[in-house]
């Protein structure tokens, strides 16, 4: 099992590596590959060093598997290529997420729909994703009509850059910004540009992506996304109208049985879902779950993930072995 980490020098890419490692991913040969001002740098995986390789030499060398963590302007140029040379891509970018000819996928949710023909697979956001494990299985049960969802999204989902101006902040440090304002005891709500209609992309992205992930058009998604002074995960409050009536006991035991859900619910005990205890783990943890009492059938969560592992590499990782244990690689 040849395999290929395109973007491999950044934090994501960093992240998928160690995740391969840890979840025993069957590596025969590693390509890091990178654009060409890293080629030639070293990176680590399972105790080896390996050097990074550029874009063609990648795709000469046959890998069964790309996971690409490098823009979407890389996507954009370098997927079909991979592709037309045979090689699956599992791109996690936003590049071809909405495209209505490759499947977007959360193995937990609809995995089910990858083929063989399926050679470059879209990886959802991170918010999304982590929105979308904890809410699809009260969804099969209860039917979603309307979800109101606001993030509060760490600084690692714009990558290092974003995590130095924290902590340079934190030491009173002058350095490059990844914000427009400080983030160090401060809240931004805006994540990515702004669109015509008002909405940031990432917001849209939370719309759009949940509707195709779910398969279910008729679901409305309105979305606020905030970028906070953070590290080691997304936290989202979210509330969700369904079209039938439920019982908060079931919903807890619908959540605690869902594939990678952890519920931690007690108020009494002050026990919920923290970024401080998702951090390196790639479970959705639901918390604070309760009943709104404004209006019927909706009910109030608190879902928190670590946004480089299960809604990035782990998820592209995870792709990877239901591609590999389908024979689909």
């Amino acid at each position: 099992m040849k395999v290929a980490v395109v973007g491999a020098t950044g934090l994501v890419g960093t992240k998928m590596l160690q995740v391969l490692a840890e979840r025993n991913f069957p590596v025969t040969e590693l390509l890091p590959v990178a654009s060409e001002k890293s080629v030639g740098k070293e990176v680590e995986f399972k105790g080896e060093k390996y050097k990074v390789i550029g874009m063609q030499e990648a795709i000469d060398a046959k890998p069964n598997v790309a996971l690409f963590s490098a823009g979407g302007t890389t996507s954009l140029e370098w997927a079909p290529k991979f592709a037309q040379a045979g090689i699956t891509v599992i791109d996690n970018s936003s590049a071809w997420r909405m495209d209505a000819t490759k499947k977007l996928v959360v193995p937990e949710i609809n995995a089910d729909a990858l083929t063989a023909e399926d050679k470059i697979i879209a990886n959802p956001n991170c918010s999304t994703i982590q929105m979308v494990v904890a809410l699809n299985p009260l969804h099969k049960k209860y039917k979603i009509n309307r979800i109101v969802v606001s993030t509060y999204q760490s600084v690692t989902g714009t990558g290092k850059k974003a995590v130095d101006q924290l902590f340079n902040e934190r030491k009173h440090i002058d350095g490059t910004m990844a914000y427009p304002y400080p983030i160090d005891l401060n809240v931004i709500p805006q994540i990515d540009v702004f669109t015509d209609n008002g909405y940031t992309k990432e917001e849209m992205k939370m719309v759009n992506e949940t509707k195709k992930i779910l398969r279910d058009d008729s679901i409305r998604v309105t979305a606020t996304t905030v970028r906070i002074p953070v590290i080691g995960g997304h936290s989202e409050s979210v509330n969700v109208e369904f079209a039938n009536d439920f019982d908060l006991d079931e919903v807890k035991d619908i959540l605690s049985k869902a594939e990678g859900v952890i519920v931690e619910d007690n108020i009494n005990e002050n026990i919920y879902p923290m970024p401080l205890n998702a951090h390196e783990k790639d479970e959705v943890f639901v918390g604070r779950l309760r009943r709104d009492d404004t209006q019927p059938n909706t009910l109030n969560l608190w879902v928190v993930s670590d946004n480089l592992r299960k809604g990035a590499a782990t998820n592209a990782v995870q792709i990877a072995e239901y591609l590999l244990k389908k024979g689909l690689l």
